[in-house]
């Protein structure tokens, strides 16, 4: 990109918070680009199957719901950019984005990176990611059939992903810290399938193998090492929030990372909001990421105009 953008509002993300943003904020004509560094619709597009968002009494797949969302945004205007920010600058009337593909100027900016899966931080974790270790079940899931796997995580995306995984594996331990806390609905799944098998109160400690391809998973257990034949690892422990561009910045974020606002969605930098699973407070609902995005569109309109900040 040889010369700097200058642009109304540019969104860092493109996720089910972002996009929704966008398709208000282009329906009022304020100008808006979406900065995208990995996929459209972010952790949703790849989540395999969706039953709680409204208006799709049958459900919908992650994917379809992030292409409807896109195809909406961009049918009023909305352009999607890959780039990733790396810093954000306050320069007044505008923000100055720092990207790897060069500087982004905008009088608004909304920050709507979501989130990524935590990693364990164990032996092997590393040295077998990709290779025998994943945190998308859609994703590396048919790489596994007639295959052993271990599921580790005791909520409801490690209980839905194991449930996903029967499609393809013979078999499925799943590896509980503490206990499950996944919902009735899921555990009620879980018991019925024969294809799994939950053991609580054990720590995941190492990966391993031999000549590069990943054999085992070793824990604890009431003191005792215990040993886990597999194929394959799959790890759903929770979620960090994609905010390391901002460590440095003058935006505050808390203790772990989510983006702390006010009531109308403002940083702590005038002029810069966050809205979904990014901000502090955040419910990490596709819905409720889809409804703040609404709200901060309202609210940078309302920033853009010179009013008065108020919610609706």
């Amino acid at each position: 990109m040889s010369e700097v953008q200058t642009h109304d509002l540019v969104i860092v993300g493109a996720g089910p918070s972002a996009l929704t943003a966008a398709i208000y904020t282009t329906r009022e004509d304020i100008d808006t680009v979406l900065l995208e560094k990995g996929v459209i619709g972010g952790l949703a597009a790849i989540t395999d199957w969706i039953d709680n968002y409204p208006g799709f009494a049958k459900g919908v797949s992650g994917l379809e719901l992030a292409d409807q969302l896109r195809a909406q945004a961009e049918r009023f205007g909305a352009k999607i950019e890959l780039g990733e920010v790396t810093k954000i600058i306050d320069e007044g009337e505008y923000k100055r984005l720092i990207t790897t593909d060069g500087d982004y100027l905008a009088k608004a900016v909304l920050l709507a990176t979501g989130t990524d899966y935590k990693k364990l931080g164990i032996l092997g974790e590393k040295e077998f990611y990709a290779k025998g270790v994943h945190f998308c079940a859609t994703c590396d899931g048919a790489f596994y059939r007639d295959k052993r796997l271990v599921v580790v995580g005791g909520g409801n995306s490690a209980v839905q992903e194991a449930l996903f995984l029967t499609r393809y594996a013979t078999h499925i331990d799943v590896l509980v810290r503490s206990t499950l806390k996944a919902s009735d609905v899921l555990i009620h799944e879980l018991e019925k399938n024969d294809k799994i098998t939950v053991h609580e109160g054990v720590t995941t400690d190492v990966i391993g193998g031999q000549d590069g391809k990943l054999t085992y998973v070793e824990g604890t257990k009431d003191g005792q090492k215990v040993r886990f034949e597999t194929d394959g690892v799959f790890v759903f422990i929770g979620l960090l929030p994609n905010t390391a561009f901002l460590k440095d910045s003058a935006i505050e974020i808390d203790s772990v990372g989510f983006i702390t606002t006010n009531a109308m969605l403002q940083t702590s930098m005038k002029g810069v909001y966050a809205s979904g699973d990014v901000r502090k407070g955040a419910t990490m609902q596709i819905a409720s990421a889809a409804g703040e995005g609404a709200t901060a569109a309202l609210m940078i309109r309302q920033y853009l105009e010179g009013g008065d900040q108020k919610l609706y």
